[in-house]
């Protein structure tokens, strides 16, 4: 997405479209990784040098806030944050601590009705151990 739909998005929903807001949801668009905060501001200040620590974790809140990015808690030691907002699952390797997307069996739709409920939103998180480190252990997986 460029900047222009960045602008947009923010835009609609109230928020004014700093530097350092499209910096940091460009950041986050442009992965799937799941970064911290700090791994965030590691990407932003590529481009954006003199960008503050605390410019960053309020831009995350604020968009966060907004619902344009997601605010995960997968890892108990850290947020990290995912610019996918579509129905989807993450893993956490609890060897590796790697965080990633993963299919679910069910997809729901938002709002999407079960059992009288609206659903609004879906955060599905699964723990263990990873593919990678599971062939590094010699384990194969069925």
């Amino acid at each position: 997405m460029g900047q222009e739909d960045r602008s947009h998005r923010m835009r609609s929903l109230g928020l004014t479209p700093t530097i350092q807001r499209l910096a940091v949801l460009e950041a986050l668009e442009s992965t799937t990784s799941h970064p911290t905060a700090d791994q965030v501001l590691e990407t932003v200040r590529k481009k954006h040098p003199t960008v503050s620590r605390a410019t960053v974790y309020n831009t995350l809140e604020v968009l966060s806030q907004a619902g344009l990015i997601l605010r995960i808690t997968v890892d108990p030691a850290v947020a990290r944050y995912d610019a996918d907002l579509g129905p989807h699952a993450h893993f956490r390797c609890r060897v590796c601590n790697i965080v990633y997307d993963v299919a679910m069996d069910k997809e729901f739709s938002l709002d999407e009705y079960i059992e009288g409920h609206r659903v609004e939103t879906v955060r599905t998180y699964a723990y263990g151990v990873c593919k990678m480190c599971l062939q590094k252990e010699g384990v194969t997986c069925a």
